[in-house]
């Protein structure tokens, strides 16, 4: 990698890192925004009891969301907790609202806890694990709360107040239009959240506190000169390109997705003159008369943004006429450099994927802009569900499918295999999202599915419907029987009586998956480097399956550390955090020449039922959890 795309890459992580604090607490940020634009003197219905709410909300509220989530990025709820007791120390003792300073404390909160959990980690006496762990964190949280209050508060007071200042001087000199030099081509390469959530947004919140609103919200979420190409496009374009500019532009601007017009930028380069005028002149506009949000617009959507315009006809007029101006400026650019390329307008797909590329992951709006193998619904005859390992996810996936395609009478095979392994014959692969990428350069022939939720997913419905439809050719086979008769100990090798555990709790996923790891060595099944190899999957990608239930297991490298096919389960009524998820049923799985598909099958039919999964939680034995397994076998089958 060339030092440029290093210093890039770096920069998108650093800025994924800060927006990963911001957006998932965005609802708390309208909510006070509302709150702003309702209540305040100047709000649409003036209220000074209500508008009481705002200042305690933008102080503290806020901050200590930002706080938590930045220490459970870093370790789970535990690093949340003492990121929240950090950040209220740096809150305390600034007057101003302290999101810079919640970015900083509640991520060292959740590192240093974590880093000392690693320190003890098998040092603590049996039945001393809660004491330990809770005078740890209030310990731990309470000194930093004490230095943040002395050392961080008002080194962030001074950086805060500067970063402020710069802003209100380039107002003043008239030079903030020029911010859309860096913003726009920002965007389009995704660099743009280190600016928009570390500076833009605890800027426009402090402005909003001293005036009433704040045109910083504008500056990236502005979907004009996004909409200016994408119109361009719709009316001068050509081939796949123009088709999909209309469906585009209607999420860009309705739905606020900006992403979306990413590639149509990426295929002709020179369209960025027409989004950085288009932000140009839109900000002048803006600035000019005065315009400006009451919190954030998020996501970018015109709707989202006339929401939070302040209750005047100036504040909604400058606004408008931003977006307005900046479109037809970003339009006019476009439509004379499409028109003047007599080249075309490029490939859409390649676009695409060079975005992706950037971003580092699949793109959520991506599929409607490129063009996938066809499905034929007629010549399929294989179904290869994939993923990392091939062990785990896919094989209850796998079980799933299967089970619909024979109910729906079609003579099909369905497999599952790791997604390096995927078979040359694969017509249809399904994968979870993430890997698709991977699974399309493996299986470049294939029809690919994206699934998220693998025990309860629509998707699966969709495609049978699509392969019924084109199956009149196709032999209508006898349904499959279960060849173990429904019982869940057909082979009681894999799953014995004492590999299930009942009501525990853990304090963080990593603990929980390595107790099942642990457990599959006690077993015999694995040898104990196969439990490392299962942080590792979960850290590349979550086990959670849906359904509250995850099966966590090792990579496709660790394989060779397996001995025996085995399962345990692992029942966990309070729940343990799998990223935004809660898992209460967790299946540590190693498998061995695949002996432990027949019974994964039949506990993937049982938990795809969300209502089975709560009766396994509530099971008060193992005989009772195995039977609600048992029953629902027997009555599938």
């Amino acid at each position: 990698m060339s030092e440029g795309k290093g210093i890039k890459v770096k920069i998108q992580k650093f800025g994924n890192f800060l927006s990963s604090m911001i957006l998932p607490n965005m609802a708390a940020f309208i909510a006070w925004g509302l709150t702003t634009a309702l209540f305040i003197p100047t709000g649409w219905w003036p209220n000074e009891e209500l508008a009481k709410l705002v200042g305690p909300m933008v102080t503290y509220l806020l901050p200590i969301l930002i706080g938590y989530t930045g220490g459970k990025v870093i370790y789970d709820h535990r690093g949340g907790v003492v990121g929240a007791i950090a950040t209220a120390g740096i809150i305390i003792g600034s007057e101003i609202p302290m999101f810079l300073g919640a970015m900083i404390m509640g991520p060292l909160g959740g590192y240093l806890i974590k880093k000392f959990d690693h320190l003890i980690e098998g040092k603590v006496k049996a039945g001393f694990e809660m004491l330990v762990d809770n005078f740890s964190a209030g310990i731990l949280g309470g000194l930093l709360a004490v230095f943040a209050f002395l050392g961080i508060g008002p080194v962030v007071d001074s950086i805060s107040s500067g970063l402020a200042s710069g802003v209100e001087w380039l107002i003043s000199a008239g030079l903030l239009p020029l911010a859309s030099l860096f913003i726009e081509p920002g965007k389009v390469l995704f660099l743009n959240n280190a600016i928009n959530h570390g500076v833009l947004t605890p800027i426009g919140v402090e402005q909003v506190r001293q005036t009433g609103q704040s045109v910083l919200f504008l500056l990236e979420a502005n979907p004009g000169p996004g909409m200016g190409v994408l119109l361009a496009y719709c009316f001068f374009g050509k081939g796949n390109a123009k088709k999909t500019a209309p469906g585009a532009a209607i999420i860009h601007f309705f739905g606020g997705i900006h992403e979306i017009y990413f590639p149509y930028i990426l295929m002709k380069p020179l369209l960025f003159f027409a989004t950085i005028l288009g932000g140009i002149s839109g900000v002048f506009t803006l600035t000019a008369l005065h315009g400006g949000l009451v919190g954030p617009s998020s996501p970018g959507s015109i709707i989202a943004m006339l929401i939070a315009t302040p209750h005047s006809l100036g504040a909604f007029t400058a606004n408008i006429l931003d977006v307005a101006v900046s479109m037809t400026i970003s339009f006019l650019i476009a439509t004379l450099i499409l028109k003047r390329d007599k080249k075309g307008t490029g490939d859409l797909d390649e676009a695409t994927r060079k975005m992706e590329g950037m971003k580092g992951k699949k793109s959520s709006v991506s599929g409607m802009l490129a063009d996938d193998q066809p499905l034929h619904p007629a010549k399929v005859e294989k179904i290869v569900f994939a993923c990392d390992a091939g062990m785990g996810s896919s094989a209850m996936g796998a079980s799933l499918l299967r089970k619909k395609v024979n109910a729906a009478g079609l003579n099909i095979t369905v497999t599952n295999s790791a997604v390096s392994s995927i078979p040359g014959d694969a017509q249809i692969v399904v994968t979870q999202s993430e890997l698709t990428p991977r699974a399309k350069d493996k299986a470049p022939q294939a029809y690919h599915v994206s699934v998220d939720n693998f025990l309860e997913s629509p998707t699966y419905d969709q495609l049978i419907d699509k392969l019924k439809k084109g199956s009149s050719d196709q032999a209508t086979p006898a349904q499959k029987k279960d060849e173990t008769g429904g019982n869940v100990f057909a082979d009681a090798n894999v799953l014995k009586k004492q590999n299930i555990f009942l009501n525990k709790s853990f304090s963080s996923k990593e603990e929980a998956i390595r107790f099942a790891g642990q457990a599959l060595v006690d077993g015999g099944y694995v040898k104990p480097t196969y439990v490392d190899g299962m942080i590792d999957r979960e850290k590349d990608m979550s086990t959670y399956m849906g359904n509250e239930i995850a099966i966590p297991h090792g990579t496709e490298a660790t394989k060779k550390e397996v001995i025996n096919s085995g399962i345990v389960i692992v029942q966990v009524p309070e729940g343990v955090a799998f990223g935004d998820n809660t898992a209460r049923m967790i299946f540590g799985i190693a498998g061995k020449n695949n002996g432990h598909l027949a019974i994964l099958s039949k506990i993937a039919v049982a938990c795809a039922d969300i209502e089975n999964v709560r009766k396994m939680v509530k099971a008060g034995s193992a005989d009772a959890l195995l039977s609600i397994i048992n029953d629902t076998i027997k009555e599938s089958s």
